[in-house]
């Protein structure tokens, strides 16, 4: 290293590259000396080491065609050790025709934690695990109790035997943490984030390099907006404001719509430490009661965040609409802005009704084009979903006083538009400089393939029982279905099982469009501050943009590690709704832990062997009506049908039915609710 000469920094960084290829095994050392490791096979392929439902253990591969996971069974192989959380490559055999994998190394050591219900045996303990995956019992000897408690909610790291039995495989484990009683409000929370592997804390050397972030204005290569009408509308309580919009008028009577983006990646540089941990935590996690941010409180609420009066750098997108509101063009710069005003989505709606306040001038011509925009993008191909949520109102004391809906304000879907619109031109922007220059230029896309035929045949069989017909062959006729499900009282289990019936939105390299938007082009480009995929397009920006002289070797360093960007960032945005849905779902059932016994108006939103789903209409609360607490009759599933029906009375319950329910049963461990027909 000395014959190179390097800076006291660059060697670090050279030092930690070295380390991390030579831990991949891309490189050997010997002594002092690095090599090249030309053993390592490319048509081998990597992946997790977990354990199977049944205990034994699997390998999870990430697939590079939908990014999604493959479970191979792993051949055993005498005297190889590895445990689950290992990152290994292997290869595939085949026999009898299914594949099966053997593991050629281990890349990098992991461990793998398990959190669930202990309760003690006195000569022995054990944890019932809350994973769906693991649906088998941990074996805790007495010296790995940690001071658990019978009932206690813990976390388990699993100790992988040296040879488990084929006949009855044993996982064995070791409690690392206990978090309270099972049950308890407090301690599910707590158990979400350790399931999810979710941490609200950053470790010290990130929180360290945050705090060295400077403040300095940079004006290079940014058109100065300080003085222009810009301002942010937000949830009331948002926290970090990474979008700001803007509107103004041209002479000829276009109209120019601003869209300006924290400029996260003026802050967040590539391959610092802070970029490394905003890549592994890949999203912003909003569980009902805890934020797990992606970034640092010292950039996501302060720094990066366009509070009012603040100067702010941002990465604008201008876009220019005719007097008809078509898209006539758009340019992508760097800015500096300073917010005129922080609303709230229900200040700028009081705004857009009454035509009096704070920039009403601004905000009303906001309104008639985001609303003209919606109707053209409704009219080509865009299918307009409604995401049902609730929002909860806590009491002093922290218990969940109130749930409702959440009301989909005008101003909401203003800066939904507005923030399609400046997603789609970034995407353009790089498919025509692609073009221009005569080469294909490697982008990070938010595509949305054509829904599942079967799933499709599924929904055509659901809405059915409403009375409702679809041709799952015509995206028409499901735009058709949105619009007559409105306002009615199953709109929100028809819409909710519309979306479950798509393909899941996915961050890829290839761009097939998206289905639901309706949009050939198009990517995530509008919140740094919370999703990686939005700093990552940020940066590419910046270097096709300002670095044209290097945009070949841009080129080439993303043509090698977007893929690997996408797939991990699509894992981390299902394990963060996941969490999210997991987190909503146990305050709704502590909310009805207090109100056993209280009546609601529901409908049946399925039906399935051992008894009837129905959600309470005004929680957006789901829970069930099992045949065994049906006293009236001996109620049976009929599969073909979708009915419930009475053996003797013949009384039959099908999907949308409205019923009358009252709450007998909680539990808050397993978020489960049981409702009895009044």
């Amino acid at each position: 290293m000395k014959k190179l000469k390097l800076k006291e920094n660059q060697r670090k960084n050279l030092k930690q590259i070295l380390h991390e290829l030579s831990s991949e095994k891309y490189i050997i050392r010997n002594k002092k000396y690095f090599r090249l490791n030309r053993r390592k096979d490319k048509s081998n392929l990597t992946g997790i080491i977990d354990f199977g439902k049944d205990g034994r253990k699997v390998i999870r591969h990430i697939t590079g065609k939908k990014d999604e996971a493959v479970i191979y069974s792993i051949k055993a192989v005498k005297n190889q050790r590895y445990k689950a959380g290992d990152k290994a490559e292997f290869k595939l055999i085949r026999k009898d025709g299914e594949e099966t994998a053997v593991i050629i190394r281990i890349i990098t050591e992991g461990k793998k934690f398990v959190a669930g219900r202990f309760e003690n045996y006195q000569t022995y303990g054990i944890v019932y695990p809350d994973s769906k995956e693991i649906k088998q019992e941990i074996l805790i000897s007495t010296d790995n109790f940690n001071n658990a408690e019978s009932g206690d909610k813990v976390n388990v790291e699993i100790i992988n035997p040296e040879e488990l039995s084929t006949d009855n495989p044993e996982l064995r484990g070791k409690i690392t943490e206990v978090f309270g009683k099972s049950g308890e409000r407090v301690t599910e929370e707590l158990s979400i984030l350790r399931k999810y592997n979710l941490k609200k804390e950053f470790p010290l050397i990130i929180e360290e390099e945050a705090e060295k972030i400077s403040k300095r204005i940079d004006l290079k290569n940014r058109i100065d907006l300080r003085d222009k009408v810009i301002f942010t509308i937000d949830p009331e309580d948002a926290k970090d404001f990474d979008d700001a919009v803007s509107i103004e008028t041209t002479e000829s009577g276009e109209y120019i719509i601003g869209v300006h983006i924290a400029d996260v990646s003026h802050y967040v540089t590539h391959d610092s430490l802070l970029d490394k941990e905003a890549l592994k935590r890949g999203t912003s996690v909003y569980l009902v009661k805890n934020v797990v941010p992606m970034l640092p409180e010292k950039l996501s609420n302060d720094i990066c965040s366009l509070k009012p009066d603040e100067d702010r750098h941002t990465f604008s997108v201008f876009i220019r609409l005719s007097k008809r509101y078509a898209l006539k063009g758009y340019e992508i710069k760097k800015t500096l802005i300073r917010s005129k005003r922080r609303f709230t989505y229900e200040e700028a709606q009081s705004i857009i009704d009454n035509g009096r306040g704070d920039f009403a001038d601004e905000l009303l011509l906001m309104h008639k084009l985001s609303k003209s925009i919606t109707l053209k993008r409704l009219k080509a191909e865009s299918l307009d979903f409604d995401s049902n949520e609730v929002r909860f109102e806590f009491a002093k004391t922290g218990e969940v006083k109130n749930i409702e809906l959440k009301k989909r304000l005008d101003s909401m879907r203003l800066i939904e538009e507005f923030m399609l619109l400046a997603n789609k031109c970034a995407t353009l922007f790089v498919k025509e400089l692609s073009r221009k220059l005569k080469i294909t230029l490697p982008f990070l896309y938010r595509v949305h393939d054509i829904p599942n035929k079967e799933k499709m045949e599924e929904l055509s069989e659901f809405v059915g029982q409403f009375g409702y017909s679809i041709n799952i062959e015509d995206k028409n006729s499901l735009r058709s279905l949105l619009d007559s499900i409105e306002g009615r009282p199953e709109e929100y289990i028809i819409n909710d099982l519309l979306i479950r019936s798509m393909a899941k939105a996915v961050y890829t390299t290839k761009n097939i469009g998206h289905y639901g938007l309706g949009f050939k082009d198009y990517t995530h480009f509008t919140s740094p501050i919370r999703r990686y995929p939005d700093l990552i397009i940020h940066r590419i920006l910046n270097e096709y943009i300002y670095h044209t002289e290097k945009i070949k070797e841009s080129a080439g360093y993303y043509k090698t590690v977007l893929q690997d960007i996408c797939r991990h960032s699509s894992s981390m945005e299902q394990n963060a709704e996941q969490a999210e849905r997991e987190s909503i779902k146990l305050m709704q059932s502590e909310y009805l832990s207090r109100h056993l016994g209280d009546e609601y108006d529901g409908i049946i939103s399925g039906i399935v062997q051992y008894g009837i789903f129905v959600e309470i209409i005004e929680l957006l609360t789901e829970g069930m009506i099992r045949f065994r607490d049906m006293e009236d009759d001996y109620y049976e599933f009929n599969e073909k049908k979708h009915i419930a029906v009475g053996r003797r009375k013949r009384k039959i319950f099908r999907a949308g039915q409205k019923v009358r329910i009252k709450v007998i049963r909680v539990n808050m461990e397993s978020r489960k609710i049981d409702f009895a027909l009044v």
